[in-house]
């Protein structure tokens, strides 16, 4: 029988939150549990009530983990886009596939449902500091309100769309790129008229 490899505290933390954002990716927010966590690297129950407390520590541990995934790979996309190498349909889609694909959207939805709205605390607050530190330096007040606005429409469309983009689409005869075109036409407004972000 094959000797489990001993991991440090953090790399069991580290792959433990792996396997919870693979679990919520493949199958749902229901499946992101400590049994089915632990099961799927081959560690005990107890070993993750040690690092997490309950389930909805893991899930909150989840939300910060895809906060700063989330927030980071936006940030690479406007930074890009600032130096001439991105575009504003990169953010829009970096944005909404963070919300779908990459499952933060299904995350968001369970923590409401379940009462654990106090996880979502790591997402809200990594999306007000990416404004923050995104916005330009010498903004006036008008400005980042601007862009805190186009921020929380952004998102706003973009967990909407990752709840219920398909079926509404569908509905109503639009492509299913509707959402993301509009929120590419309103984030592209917004730069013309205050500049470049961040820039």
């Amino acid at each position: 029988m094959a000797k489990r490899k001993r991991l440090s505290p953090e790399e069991s933390r580290t792959a433990a939150l792996e396997a919870a954002r693979a679990l919520l990716i493949e199958t749902g927010p229901q499946s992101v549990t400590l049994k089915a966590v632990a099961g799927r690297i081959g560690r005990t129950h107890a070993n993750l009530l040690h690092h997490f407390g309950s389930a909805s520590g893991l899930q909150k541990a989840l939300a910060e983990h895809l906060a700063y995934t989330v927030c980071e790979t936006i940030a690479d996309a406007v930074r890009a886009t600032r130096a001439g190498i991105g575009s504003p349909r990169e953010v829009v889609d970096l944005t909404f596939d963070a919300f779908d694909s990459e499952g933060a959207g299904a995350l968001a939805s369970w923590m409401l449902l379940t009462g654990n709205e106090d996880a979502l605390d790591p997402i809200v607050e990594s999306i007000h500091d990416l404004v923050d530190e995104l916005r330009p330096e010498e903004a006036s007040h008008q400005g980042s309100d601007a862009m805190h606005r186009v921020t929380l429409s952004l998102v706003l469309l973009a967990l909407g769309d990752a709840l219920l983009g398909r079926q509404l689409a569908n509905s109503l005869g639009l492509e299913r790129s509707a959402a993301r075109d509009d929120a590419e036409r309103m984030l592209t407004a917004v730069l013309v008229r205050n500049g470049p972000i961040g820039g």
